[in-house]
């Protein structure tokens, strides 16, 4: 627990002084300089001499951040259309990153797709930082625990052991877990300061779901599933669902429907990411009216969630308002009209990574634990 507070203190607040680090922590300067003396020797610390101050009484303190140089962490994430595999360094920045494409492949195509790109992807990454874990992430049902996505209809998996499989191709310690609790793991470590407190974690892709974390936690549910919200009824969804009824929010407002509805509206010829990205772009008005629809939907959506919950922040990953504010502000928009708790639409806000925000989730599964509990993590030198 004492090396967990001085890593989290240096990635919230390094470079800094172990005499800094132990006012903020409350830790004593003396467990401070033991704690830091382990991680420095893990390679999860490192001293920044150029950094160091001058011209006081006695020996000046060498200032410590998060180590950037030594340690990385792979991770995957598994899509419909496409899945990504990246390299990160222990503040979550992508060093390098590659996308499969899926489109064409099976379920099953894509995983053996997968497998056979990632032990060359590891192979081919910039040297120099050993890799001491991979981060797994997919929709759906995912067991952390077991390694295993549950269910992921979309890509038609049932019971498939991910991180056994993983573990096998690359020869790394893996750690599994669905889309959303990761992506909500992400902004905890290296987002913003409000997430430490409460939030919910919306994705909206052709898999729909949510995540909740309190107090710096991801909340893992019974049987691992994540909040189920796709079959949210929303305000003036009409198109019919899966489940038989009509008005949920998935079959409103996934990428699946939006796709389709681009495709019957003519703006792209085949239901694609990319193609619709690029109509948005070239200033297609029939595009830009789909997606702003969605917007208006997500926003429903966001509304009775805030209204539900009350979370300090809540984090919308869709493709859409993460490349256009415009498309956020619909959102916020709806959620100033909709939320009957007066919620702020500010609160509403994108993941912290970006257009790279899955890559880093994937990593984040990885770093969660290991910002956990830094002494015990497999793979680290020493440990």
């Amino acid at each position: 627990m004492n090396a967990a507070a001085v890593l989290r203190t240096v990635l919230e607040h390094g470079p800094i002084a172990r005499s800094g680090v132990a006012a903020l922590s409350g830790l004593s300067p003396a467990a401070v300089s033991r704690q830091v003396v382990d991680l420095l020797a893990l390679g999860l610390l490192g001293e920044r001499p150029d950094l160091a101050g001058s011209g006081g009484v006695g020996r000046p303190q060498l200032p410590v951040d998060i180590d950037t140089e030594r340690l990385a962490v792979a991770g995957v994430h598994v899509g419909v259309p496409y899945s990504t595999l990246s390299l990160l360094d222990l503040r979550g920045d992508v060093l390098v990153q590659e996308v499969l494409d899926n489109h064409g492949l099976t379920g099953r195509e894509v995983l053996q797709h997968l497998l056979a790109r990632l032990p060359g992807f590891l192979a081919d990454s910039p040297g120099g930082r050993q890799v001491v874990g991979l981060g797994a992430i997919t929709g759906g049902t995912v067991d952390p625990e077991r390694g295993v996505t549950v269910r992921h209809e979309p890509l038609d998996w049932y019971e498939v052991p991910l991180g056994r499989l993983l573990e096998r191709a690359s020869g790394l310690p893996v750690r599994v877990d669905n889309h959303a609790r990761a992506l909500a793991q992400a902004e905890i470590l290296f987002g913003r300061p409000a997430a430490r407190r409460s939030l919910v974690q919306l994705f909206v892709g052709h898999v729909v779901d949510a995540a909740l974390a309190i107090g710096g936690r991801v909340h893992l549910g019974p049987q691992a599933a994540t909040g189920e919200v796709a079959h949210l009824r929303v305000p003036g969804g009409t198109a019919d669902c899966t489940c038989g009824r009509r008005g949920c929010f998935a079959a409103a407002a996934s990428d699946t429907a939006l796709y389709r509805d681009a495709v019957t509206a003519g703006v792209i010829t085949a239901p694609d990411r990319a193609r619709l990205i690029a109509a948005v772009r070239a200033g297609d008005a029939r595009a830009d009216r789909l997606v702003l629809r969605r917007a208006r939907l997500v926003g429903r959506a966001v509304a009775l969630l805030m209204d539900v919950v009350n979370p300090d922040l809540v984090v919308l990953t869709e493709t859409f308002a993460m490349l256009d504010d415009r498309y956020l502000e619909a959102v916020r928009a709806e959620v100033a009209r909709r939320s009957l708790l007066g919620g702020d639409p500010e609160l509403v806000v994108t993941p912290r990574g970006g257009r790279d925000a899955l890559a880093v989730a994937a990593g984040a599964a990885v770093l969660g634990e290991l910002y956990r509990s830094p002494l015990a993590c497999r793979g680290l030198p020493g440990a």
